[in-house]
């Protein structure tokens, strides 16, 4: 709360990401300070979610916002039909939890569109952009606004 009131940054345009390793020591604390910072308006998001401990007791404690699909997902997601199965079942899970779903590591038109099917709506990845410098993001951020890309 202390950098949010200093930098005067708006808390409901942040999101941060936990991974779930974080939340295997110190789970109550954790806990506690999400729902400080969730009551201020910052939004949280589980990262790499069903590659680490994937506890479903933390998905009913956390105030989440969003559930993050690791990218090994969804590099193999038209090939293998297990992965299929694991992302179509975290979005599922995302949604009956009222929780949005993101996928990373999206490299093609046709993971885009397999999410888009199935009620994933949130992406990242190389698809997109690559990582730019700042300067080249501001750039990118103003075409794609311009031409109603984003």
């Amino acid at each position: 709360m202390t950098a949010i009131n200093q930098t005067g940054a708006n808390p409901n345009r942040l999101k941060l990401e936990l991974t779930e390793s974080l939340l295997v020591d110190n789970v109550e604390d954790i806990i506690e300070k999400m729902f400080v910072l969730k009551a201020s308006g910052v939004g949280f998001s589980l990262d790499d979610f069903g590659t680490g401990y994937s506890s479903l007791t933390y998905l009913k404690r956390l105030p989440l916002n969003q559930l993050k699909i690791d990218k090994s997902f969804v590099r193999v997601v038209l090939s293998n039909p297990n992965d299929v199965a694991i992302v179509r079942t975290i979005v599922a899970l995302a949604q009956s939890l009222g929780l949005g779903a993101i996928a990373e590591g999206v490299k093609t038109e046709q993971q885009r569109n397999f999410l888009t099917s199935i009620g994933c709506h949130a992406y990242q990845g190389y698809f997109f952009s690559r990582p730019l410098p700042i300067e080249d993001f501001e750039a990118f951020a103003q075409f794609a606004t311009l031409h109603k890309i984003v």
